[in-house]
């Protein structure tokens, strides 16, 4: 129970930075859309550009964030050499990535269908590279158990990028100020500035990460490199393989749907994706604090006992995220410009594949554990080869509609080969009945706030969905979280 409270209390601290963050970075959302119409596509490039940024950051990680936990927790390995060299492995390929875009800059642009844009390809390429160096320091906060500068630093980027996002989108057009003649006669600003932004708060915060950076013998270790590597590998495919899961159809999408309106229907998809994503806050604020905290339990006698709670509330905690969200659709909706709103119809579909991603990635830690992580990347290469599969089919008839799907499919592939092939290899006896029963009670409410949406007004709507998700509250306090053992509001239901 003490290991549970330390697993919740650090998932606290990076979950309110990872929600706070995300909720803030928000902003950019009603920002962005209210600047770029959906009919211009502009928000279709963001979302297009992104993605690929997503996936390169990936494979210029190349799982090293995992590797690094697993051997600078052994006990025959020095933590301190195990840094130094996986940073120097990291900072030397960023270096190499940024030269090769450089110099083949026209051929990758034109490709990506942006000659006439080049700087934009530029811009967040070379952003990308710093992040993937930041990832290392990231990590090494993590392992030191210092989820305050951790949060501190997340949340500082977000709000320098939010910042300039307003001045440079909103305040500046408003009080026709043009700052370095960068607006038109409109006071129209190129969607690059978008790119650019982020690249300088990208830059910025490796001020902020010096203490992480020097100050210690880097001590590069070559048989130590081709052991990290010997492990990476797989998590690298597994990481390409899941990340092309969020990002496959925002990257295929401008070449499969053929009509002229495809980086507008991008950016519609794109946008009502963007409410979907607090069920990928919940997960990311559980995966910081989860990864290390399986490596250092690995050697406890009643670790499966943890996993297996583990996955329970994290499950438990994901779909009133999913209730939640959907039964304040109505609400959440002005997040992004009006423009965009058909695509809210996706965001159900968006969020539980969300839920089936993150319990992929909890049930991804029995073949890590016993350092078979080539099954990770099996399992994710299925799932992914599936979700191409059905963008490449559906997409051109249905849009980006076959978009979501496809998603949910992917993680639904892969987080069952997960669990069946984990429980001959590396059982865990997950208490998969009383899950089952909050998935069932979960779509009961999802169907009656589905209707409720549908046929009542805004106001009677949303009283209706509250009623609903007290309801699955009601299921979980009696269940799981009995309101007699709270402190404080304990003391009442004690009495009764």
């Amino acid at each position: 129970m003490a290991n549970l409270k330390s697993l919740a209390k650090d998932t606290v601290i990076y979950g309110l930075s990872s929600i706070i963050g995300r909720f803030i970075n928000y902003l950019l959302v009603p920002i962005q859309t209210a600047k770029f119409a959906a009919s211009g596509g502009e928000y279709g490039i963001v979302t297009n550009i992104y993605a690929y940024t997503a996936l390169l950051l990936v494979i210029l990680t190349y799982g090293m964030e995992t590797t690094f936990f697993r051997f600078a927790n052994k006990q025959d390995e020095d933590p301190r050499k195990v840094y130094g060299t996986t940073l120097t492995m990291i900072g030397f390929t960023a270096l190499l990535f940024i030269a090769m875009i450089l110099t083949f800059l026209d051929p990758v642009s034109a490709f990506m269908g942006y000659s006439s844009h080049k700087s934009y390809v530029a811009v967040m390429f070379i952003c990308v590279a710093m992040d993937a160096f930041q990832c290392i320091p990231f990590a090494y906060l993590r392992y030191q158990k210092r989820p305050i500068k951790f949060a501190a630093l997340k949340l500082l980027n977000i709000f320098m990028n939010i910042a300039l996002n307003l001045l440079y989108l909103i305040i500046l057009p408003a009080l026709h100020i043009n700052l370095f003649g960068m607006y038109d006669e409109n006071f129209t600003l190129d969607v690059g500035y978008v790119f650019y932004i982020n690249l300088f708060c990208t830059a910025a915060l490796n001020l902020f990460l010096i203490k992480e950076l020097v100050g210690f013998k880097y001590g590069f270790d070559k048989a130590l490199m081709k052991r990290m590597l010997s492990y990476s590998w797989p998590i690298l495919v597994l990481g390409i393989a899941g990340i092309l899961n969020q990002t496959a159809d925002k990257i295929l999408f401008p070449y499969i749907y053929k009509n002229a309106d495809a980086h507008s229907q991008l950016g519609i998809y794109g946008a009502a994706s963007k409410i979907a994503m607090i069920m990928a806050m919940i997960t990311q604020a559980f995966r910081y604090a989860y990864e290390p905290f399986v490596f250092g339990k690995s050697k406890d006698k009643d670790n499966k006992e943890t996993y297996a709670k583990a996955m329970k509330y994290f499950i438990i905690f994901t779909l009133l995220a999913f209730l939640c969200v959907v039964g304040y659709i109505d609400i959440l909706r002005y997040v992004i410009g009006k423009s965009y709103w058909e695509g809210l119809r996706v965001v159900p579909i968006v969020m539980a594949a969300e839920i089936m991603m993150g319990v992929y990635f909890n049930l991804s830690f029995w073949y890590k554990l016993i350092d078979k992580t080539i099954w990770g990347a099996y399992f994710s290469g299925v799932g992914c080869a599936m979700l191409i599969a059905i963008n490449i089919i559906f997409v051109p008839q249905y849009g980006y509609m076959a978009c979501a799907w496809a998603g949910f499919a992917g993680y639904g592939t892969a987080m069952l080969l997960s669990y069946f092939v984990g429980q001959k290899h590396y059982p865990i006896n997950y208490p998969i009945k009383d899950i089952m029963l909050y998935v069932a009670l979960a779509l009961v409410l999802f169907v009656g706030m589905e209707a409720a949406n549908k046929y009542l007004s805004v106001v009677a709507g949303v009283a209706v969905n509250t009623l609903l998700i007290l309801v699955f509250f009601a299921y979980i306090a009696k269940k799981d979280f009995p309101l007699a053992q709270l402190p404080v509001v304990g003391k009442y239901f004690r009495k009764q």
